[in-house]
């Protein structure tokens, strides 16, 4: 008979470098051989709007009666050469998710939000859902790389073109939709195989620096008879130049979207160690515009990780025109962030094609999201009352101040308690 081995009982230890979690990810690899895909976005914690503070108006200034006077939220973007600017009635707007990503269920009950409040939606990638368009108050249509669904017939549709260069969760990397979400309809929608994983393109085949960017836009002015705005998406890297460029194409905005942005399927060290952060690169935008001497004709939205109407009011001040919210709104949706967009079998029926998780999408899903962008407009007001504006466009970085050193040296916003700033001894600005 075989003598028993003892095994010797161990502790797993604590390590600051090879973490659980790190041990977990490598062990991943060493079976599949493969990096690991997820749904939702970056999970780290970057830098934020929670490290600012508005400053009420007491003496020096009045502040604005909260409950009985007014204060203006309406938003107008894109006018620089549109006719037809976007005209909504909060600076809250709805980002692109794409029908392949989310259900069509989910998508309708995002436009029919729009209704009710109304703002702006924008389809994603992968064409325009007829549902979608129908139930929408103002509809921005994309222009990707891939030009997936791409038709004549969505531009007649739309209020406004955001032409896609980058997307702040997955910078270089585009969509990315697995073969079991790409139904029939989607796929006829896009004009692709049934089935089969899609890997969109990161670069427009037609567009291979700054001077193409001005032709392609003056091809869309052209069709589009100068009436609605064009703006440019990009993902936050190199802010500065970029958005001096997107000044010089002719576009009428430009949208930065932070590296908190959400995403249906992204590479996780796509999502934790490309781009900057949302609150760095939105005052790196405010001054390449002001550089550029276009601050009051050409629009500055700005997307990722934006939760409530602190942030929404901060962004403002900071120099923003609107924001814009995916993940947000999909929480309001039910979302439970189970991190299985990509997998399309989401539990709560938004991030899947699966009929019968479809069907587990709440009834009210629309009033809820027209719910969570009311009191988040209603947080804005309180707050910009206090700094005494009767606008929120009246919003500016006079009103804030930096709670942390991290915060001071991003922004140029002096630390809370003092008039300190970076700018001097560092020049950061």
């Amino acid at each position: 008979m075989d003598k028993a081995v003892k095994i010797p009982k161990v502790t797993i230890a604590q390590h600051g470098v090879w973490t659980k979690e790190t041990r977990q990810e490598i062990n991943h690899k060493a079976v599949t051989g493969q990096h690991r895909v997820r749904g939702m976005g970056a999970i780290t914690r970057f830098p934020n709007f929670d490290d600012l503070t508005v400053l009420p108006a007491q003496l020096s200034r009045l502040s604005v009666d909260t409950y009985r006077e007014s204060c203006v939220t309406k938003t107008s973007l894109g006018s620089r050469f549109a006719s037809k600017p976007l005209e909504i009635e909060t600076p809250i707007m709805i980002s692109g998710m794409s029908y392949g990503a989310l259900g069509k269920e989910a998508k309708t009950a995002l436009a029919k939000s729009t209704q009710i409040v109304g703002t702006s939606i924008n389809n994603g990638e992968g064409g325009l859902l007829p549902e979608e368009r129908d139930n929408s108050y103002k509809q921005v249509v994309q222009i990707l790389p891939s030009r997936f669904g791409f038709s004549l017939e969505s531009i007649e549709a739309a209020d406004a073109l955001e032409i896609i260069c980058g997307i702040g969760a997955k910078p270089g990397l585009t969509g990315h939709l697995l073969g079991n979400k790409i139904t029939k309809e989607i796929a006829e929608l896009r004009q692709i195989p049934e089935g089969i994983d899609l890997y969109s393109h990161p670069r427009h085949g037609d567009i291979f620096g700054p001077d193409d960017m001005v032709l392609k836009i003056k091809e869309l002015r052209d069709i589009t008879n100068f009436e609605i705005p064009i703006f440019l998406k990009i993902a936050a890297g190199r802010v500065t130049e970029d958005v001096k460029i997107a000044v010089k194409t002719g576009a009428d905005g430009v949208v930065v979207d932070g590296c908190q942005a959400g995403t249906g399927a992204a590479p996780v060290v796509a999502s934790k160690n490309l781009g900057i952060p949302t609150l760095p690169a939105l005052v790196q935008a405010t001054r390449a515009i002001e550089d550029m001497g276009v601050k009051d004709e050409f629009s500055l939205i700005v997307s990722g990780g934006i939760r409530d109407g602190a942030d929404v009011a901060k962004a403002l001040a900071l120099g923003a025109d609107a924001v814009a919210i995916g993940t947000g709104a999909n929480i309001a949706m039910g979302c439970i962030s189970c991190q299985k967009c990509h997998e399309g079998v989401c539990p709560v029926g938004i991030c899947t094609q699966d009929p019968e998780l479809r069907e587990k999408l709440v009834d009210d899903a629309a009033q809820r999201v027209a719910n969570y962008i009311t009191a988040m407009t209603n947080e804005a007001i309180i707050i910009a009352k206090a700094a005494g504006k009767t606008k929120l466009s009246n919003l500016e970085r006079e009103d804030i101040r930096s709670m942390t050193l991290e915060a001071c040296a991003m922004t140029g916003i002096p630390l809370i308690g003092t008039n300190f700033t970076f700018t001097e001894p560092f020049g950061f600005f």
